[in-house]
């Protein structure tokens, strides 16, 4: 857990040392300085400061998960020539971004005198300072800002159990040479999955969080062989999907790409937080190495399986073969552990700031956080039985969350934060090009969401 942030489960899971803190929910409190010239990175008291191959490597690891095994369905709705580009351009955006909020966050930490913020600290504090239209919504965007990481986290929950019980109808049908209801698969999976989530001190899924990164990285080795044992081609695959397509691949790129819960926490633990940016910096090196490996999934996985390819790349691969059903049960155990670190945010953000606020001090508090922590795994399952469709979570939780967190909120912070330490060009500059990027934002969000819902409902009207 960061010293102002809410723990996230690519940074949790990969911080064993600081994951007792983490179970207790406790929040480390920003401390004010007195120093005139005041600069945060001076000023941050970090336990176990990471290095930057370190961070790299948290960053890569929180944005390569099931996000990338739909990247080839991504392609199928929107061709393999529109999906390449639109991948390198909504990357791009994304880096963007990102860049802005830990411009902004550094600014306001500066002028707060604080060491560091969490999201929706820095969303808070922004408003606060930009115009004064704005200022009567600042004691509500950190309330806004947590409602849609906690959506988006019970989403990615959600195509957690999907994909878990997706991969063990795979395996259980072709061992048995039958087909079995994919809600029966996650009826077997609820008890483990309540649980591992009544796991209260994270540090023992530490080692399993370990072994499944490893399985991962494997299974990926895996997946690969099968692409590309067979040449690929582009003989009766689309190089432009439908426009009309074209939504569900925005959402399902947003939701792989775009790891936006995990950034100021990463980068509020560098030991040399100023190389988290430039243009050499940890996160430019971290996205186009995850944009290149997205294109190639994406591109090679579609060329390969064609507009037969399903939600995950793992469903297509061949039913009988025992290598293929490894790597199913294997990802299959993988996401599993991670549900419970993803699941944990959820948790947090749930118990810690509204549930047990409103609680008080009681004795059936431990009650009643298990309760929480059942009920949370509950919606997800429940989500997951109404609607067992691995892509159209992916792009409805994309378009609906990260449109919002990833692309919208961070320009707002942008305008707020230099509304009036800018003059002339550069403060059209800056309203012009945050502009467009809360519009792009708020269609991604609209359309996105209301195509994802449209698609939902006629797959199961039918």
């Amino acid at each position: 857990m960061t010293k102002n942030g809410h723990s996230n489960s690519a940074y949790v899971a990969d911080h064993p040392d600081k994951l007792e803190l983490a179970e207790k929910g406790q929040k480390n409190k920003a401390v004010v300085a007195k120093d005139p010239d005041y600069n945060p990175y001076h000023h941050r008291d970090v336990e176990h400061p990471t290095t930057n191959s370190e961070t790299l490597f948290h960053l890569l690891k929180g944005s390569l998960g099931t996000g990338i095994l739909a990247m080839p369905n991504a392609f199928r709705n929107s061709g393999y020539i529109t999906g390449s580009i639109g991948t390198i351009v909504i990357g791009f955006i994304c880096t963007f971004c990102i860049h802005q909020l830990v411009k902004a966050q550094y600014e306001l930490c500066r002028r707060k005198k604080m060491p560091s913020m969490n999201y929706p600290m820095v969303a808070e504090t922004a408003m606060g300072e930009g115009p004064k239209c704005f200022r009567v919504f600042a004691p509500y965007i950190g309330t806004v800002v947590n409602t849609f990481l906690l959506i988006y986290q019970l989403g990615t929950c959600c195509v957690y159990v999907v994909f878990v019980a997706s991969n063990i109808k795979a395996i259980v049908d072709a061992v048995a040479d039958t087909s079995i209801d994919v809600r029966l698969c996650m009826i077997i999976i609820l008890l483990p999955l309540i649980l591992i989530n009544w796991v209260r001190n994270l540090k023992y899924l530490a080692p399993f969080s370990t072994l499944a990164n490893a399985i991962t990285m494997v299974s990926f080795g895996i997946i690969c062989y099968y692409i590309f044992r067979e040449p690929v081609t582009t003989e009766g695959k689309d190089a432009f999907g439908k426009p009309s397509n074209f939504p569900l691949f925005f959402g399902t790129v947003l939701f792989a790409l775009e790891a936006i819960g995990v950034i100021l926490p990463l980068e509020n633990e560098m030991k040399t937080p100023q190389k988290f940016g430039g243009s050499c910096g940890v996160l430019n090196v971290s996205m186009v190495l995850i944009v290149f490996l997205y294109v190639g999934m994406g591109l090679f996985g579609y060329l390969n399986y064609g507009s037969a390819v399903l939600g995950s790349i793992t469903l297509n691969m061949p039913e009988h073969e025992v290598l293929s059903m490894c790597v199913k049960g294997m990802l299959a155990f993988a996401i599993y552990i991670t549900h419970g670190l993803a699941c944990y945010v959820a948790i947090d953000i749930t118990w810690n700031d509204y549930v047990a606020k409103r609680l008080g001090a009681q004795r059936n508090a431990l009650f009643w956080e298990y309760a929480v922590r059942t009920g949370l795994v509950l919606i997800t399952f429940l989500l997951a039985v109404a609607i067992p469709n691995l892509e159209l979570f992916i792009s409805l939780f994309g378009a609906l969350c990260l449109s919002a967190l990833g692309l919208a909120f961070p320009a707002l912070i942008q305008i707020c934060t230099h509304w009036y330490n800018t003059k002339g060009f550069a403060k059209v500059w800056l309203v012009l090009s945050n502009f467009v990027l809360i519009i792009v934002g708020i269609l991604g969000l609209v359309i996105g969401t209301y195509t994802s819902l449209k698609e939902i409902v006629l797959t199961f009207s039918e």
